[in-house]
């Protein structure tokens, strides 16, 4: 998988993209991941790739010519999603996630300021993407975001896939509450069924406090999950 990231602040990226997991994948050749700097891509020698509003107003909109010119040069063989990081996107989630990861390529775009002139919507743009209904200076940490939440669902990139499959989210569910050593710490002690053995019984815990937990956390989460029978025994123990 490759996945380019457009932004006028490239160095943002350096540290994210070498550390951890990410760092890890991208040294093991699992994927593919470059920043373009949109710099590159301006027609003028001051480098510009921003001027004002027509109609007028505050801020200032990033300029179609130099984010369309780099999407283009970027772009494979195929037809990569190219993703708009947006207020006005359609909310990420973990299902979007597992959507990307089975892209071939992912072309992001960085919003900044007032946003992208809409003619890039209209002429490259695949999926406009938002992380939440809050505002960020710019579009880098959404980036960030998705390309990790992507990443970590490529085969080989987190160690244990157990761990993923068992994430929040993966199911539709929260995930359980998780305990390490020592059994008891300032007065609070460690579930016993989860030091009994019986792996069957520690499933059904498990199960039971993930229906809990987004019952009581994330009602929204909770009413568009299918219930099983067993799933309602759990809920009534």
């Amino acid at each position: 998988m490759k996945i380019d990231i457009i932004t006028i602040f490239p160095r943002l990226f350096e540290p994210f993209l070498s550390e951890s997991v990410l760092g890890k994948a991208v040294s093991r050749n699992l994927v593919a991941i470059s920043v373009t700097d949109l710099r590159r891509f301006a027609e003028d020698k001051h480098n510009t790739t921003d001027d004002t509003p027509y109609g007028g107003g505050g801020g200032m909109v990033m300029l179609p010519a130099p984010v369309v010119k780099a999407v283009e040069s970027l772009k494979g063989a195929g037809s990569p999603r190219v993703i708009l990081t947006t207020p006005q996107g359609k909310l990420f989630n973990q299902k979007l996630a597992r959507e990307f990861a089975d892209e071939e390529q992912l072309i992001i775009i960085c919003g900044r300021y007032r946003g992208v002139d809409e003619r890039v919507r209209q002429l490259v743009v695949t999926d406009c993407i938002s992380i939440g209904d809050y505002v960020l200076g710019g579009g880098e940490v959404p980036a960030m975001v998705i390309t990790e939440a992507v990443v970590r669902l490529i085969p080989g990139v987190v160690g244990n896939e157990d761990c993923v499959r068992a994430d929040s989210f993966a199911s539709g569910l929260l995930e359980y509450p998780n305990y390490t050593r020592p059994e008891e710490f300032m007065g609070l002690s460690v579930p016993k069924v989860l030091l009994s053995g019986n792996h069957a019984e520690v499933e059904r815990w498990r199960k039971r406090e993930s229906l809990l937990r987004t019952r009581a956390l994330r009602p929204d989460l909770f009413a568009q999950v299918e219930l099983t029978k067993e799933d309602r025994k759990l809920l009534e123990t």
